[in-house]
Parts: structure tokens; sequence; C-alpha cells
């Protein structure tokens, strides 16, 4: 185990709203987090005690930022690998390891990954191109994904039957089975250096039909104990094949009943970082996903991840129609509220369906929640 020191030389590959909320957990700790991103506004660049402009693409940018460092770690999958590499042959600390963020990069050697550690997840069918999908029609329903480059719900298309063979990428990717499920659930799982591992509640999470990404969840999620203790056993056992040391969100499917039994757990896919669905931690939770992560990578005793109270988290999206300099109309309304916590990610533009920040909601029943969220959601909006 590592001795706690404020004067660690950590940085971080990526200054979005999750390398943000990471700097706000450094800041409790004396810790000062250098930044290395493209974007001169990225929501890092105000706060940050060092912000670099720079491509975390590049390997020579990369290599010169990180290799003065202790600890280097990332909040976005897109980062140069043989820099992460190099570095860490030259003996810092890198977290995740490169050889994990090689695997979950790409959606093929994802998916492959867990079928030959016999974790559970839809049947799939790798394709170099539209040619290949179309070989598949006995497949269908399906859903073909990118191997490298999808993001927030891009690059995915449905393929439903013969009809949408059009929409198929003509790139490598994966022809992933249509899965019948009952709920979309998260389980974030911590690890440390020394083989520690914790997990948070498992939550459940709601998708916006338009946008393709997470409009709500709650925490924890309404399932059985029974579903909920193999949510949790998945989410360890996929950490534990992979080696991670840090954080790893393991997003899955839990499917429809069928006659008399239960549904299934599936692993849809997987991210190496903080993750959207462990925002409500900041709040909810005796520690967040955010200290977790750094508790993790620096070597320290993982955190306490007991739910104070039943969460919920609804993500501000840019309204459609409007893109420009953000407006929030309603906040007032918000703030008015007990247990609603905004969190704003100092972006200066909004468009449409674009990730402007989020709102935490806590409250002592389930159905009391539910309520207050829909409060919420009725009276903010992200406008210009």
């Amino acid at each position: 185990m590592a001795q706690f020191s404020p004067s660690v030389r950590l940085g971080l590959l990526g200054g979005g709203q999750l390398g943000r909320m990471l700097l706000q957990a450094a800041i409790d700790f004396d810790l000062r987090l250098a930044v290395l991103d493209p974007d001169p506004d990225a929501p890092c660049a105000a706060i940050a005690p060092e912000f670099k402009r720079g491509s975390f693409r590049d390997f020579q940018t990369v290599y010169e930022f990180g290799r003065d460092l202790d600890v280097l770690t990332i909040e976005i999958e897109s980062v140069n690998l043989e820099a992460l590499k190099r570095l860490r042959d030259a003996g810092v600390r890198v977290y995740p390891q490169p050889e994990i963020v090689e695997i979950i990069q790409d959606k093929r050697l994802q998916k492959q990954f867990f079928r030959d550690h016999q974790l559970p997840t839809a049947d799939f069918v790798l394709t170099e191109n539209k040619a290949d999908v179309r070989q598949n029609t006995a497949f269908l329903p399906a859903f073909h994904k990118l191997g490298k480059g999808g993001y927030d719900g891009r690059g995915v298309q449905r393929i439903a039957s013969e009809d949408d063979f059009d929409k198929a990428f003509d790139e490598p990717g994966v022809l992933e089975k249509a899965v019948d499920f009952e709920k979309e659930l998260a389980v974030i799982v911590a690890r440390s250096e020394s083989g520690q591992v914790a997990c948070f509640p498992t939550i459940e999470m709601v998708f916006h039909p338009e946008a393709n990404l997470v409009e709500y969840l709650f925490a924890p999620a309404e399932i059985s104990p029974e579903v909920d203790q193999q949510a949790q056993q998945i989410a360890i056992r996929t950490a534990e094949a992979f080696g991670i040391v840090g954080l790893l969100a393991v997003e899955l499917f839990l499917t429809k009943t069928r006659g008399d039994g239960p549904g299934t757990i599936l692993i849809n896919e997987v991210a190496p970082r903080p993750h959207n669905s462990g925002h409500h931690t900041l709040r909810a939770n005796d520690v967040s996903q955010y200290e977790q992560h750094l508790r993790a990578i620096l070597g320290w005793p993982l955190g306490d991840t007991t739910a104070c109270l039943p969460a919920a988290m609804v993500n501000l999206l840019g309204e459609p129609g409007y893109e420009g300099v953000a407006r929030y109309e309603g906040m007032e309304t918000l703030l008015a509220m007990p247990g609603v916590h905004p969190f704003l990610y100092g972006k200066k533009l909004t468009k449409p369906f674009r990730k402007m920040g989020h709102v935490t909601v806590i409250d002592k029943t389930m159905d009391s929640l539910k309520e207050k969220v829909k409060r919420v959601q009725a009276s903010i909006k992200v406008v210009s």
C-alpha cells in the first residue's frame, strides 16, 4: 500500500466533465492534477492547477506531458497507447494499464475478451465491411457497432431486417444480437494496486429515445437481491479478468423473464474510468466514484461505497433547436428544491443533446424520488 503524499505528481489525459469532477475530488486531498486536452475551453481548463493544450492522441505530446509524472490516468479512451506504454516502461505508473485501454478501445476486441473469459454477453459476429453484415440475415435483429470510434450512441445502427443492411458500416465492426431486455443496469467497480475490490450499488439507467445516451438513472436499481448479487459478481469478475487498477464501469442488460425463470445478466460494454452512471455518487454515497478512482490508482485503501439515500441523476442536455452560448432556464426552481444538487460542466456553448451538466436528486423513498425527478425534468432547460 502506497504512503499518502499530496506531493505525488499526477496527470490526466482529457479535460472534459469527468476530468473536472476528478479535479474537484483531487483538491480535497491537496493533489495538484495536471491536465492535457486539445480544447482551450475544456471544462478543466479554468480550474486545473496545470493545464496543457495538446492532443492526447499524439505520441510526442503525451510522452512529453507524462514523462515527469508519478502517476498518469485518463478520462477518455481515445488516447495514444504507444506513448502510455513507453511512459509505463520508463517508470510512470499508468492506470488503467495501456493494454486494457487497447482492448476496450475496440469493441471487437472487447467482445472477444468477454467470450474468451467466459463473461456473459450477447452473441455476436465480427464483420470487416458492409458485405459481411449482409451475410448474416439469420442473425437479425441485431446492432451493428463500429469497432473503433463510436461514443455516446454514435457508431451504432440497428439492423432489424434485410431492409436495414444499407445502414451497416463499411468498416470493421461487430454485429451483436439484439437483446430482449427488461432493464439496463450498471455497476461501477474499483480495483486497487493491491487487488482490493469494491463495488458501488447497482444502478438502473434510462436512455433518451432520440439521442441514445443516458437521460436519467436511479440508484439503487429496483431489482431482486439475487439479480443485484449477480450483477455485482459479474462486475467483480470482469475487473479481475482485466486486472485493472482504477475504476471499471460495467454496463449490463437484465433480460426479460421467460416462463417461471428470472432474467439473466449480460454485459453490454465497459469503460475503464469514471462514468456517467456514477455521477450521483458525488452526493449520494459515502465516497464518490471520483475519490474512489484516485484511491485506487494511488494505492490508498478503497473507500466505503455505501449509499446514504436513494438517489437519481438527471443529465442536463442541450435542448433541440438551440445552439450557441448556454443559458440555464429554471435553475432558480431547482435551487429551491431540497435534495436537488445541480452540477454544471463549464461548457460555454450548447447544442442539441450536448451534455452540459447533471442534477443529482436524493430523497428518503424511491416513490418520492421519482416524483422529484419528474419536477426536475419539467423545470430546467439548457437553451441559448
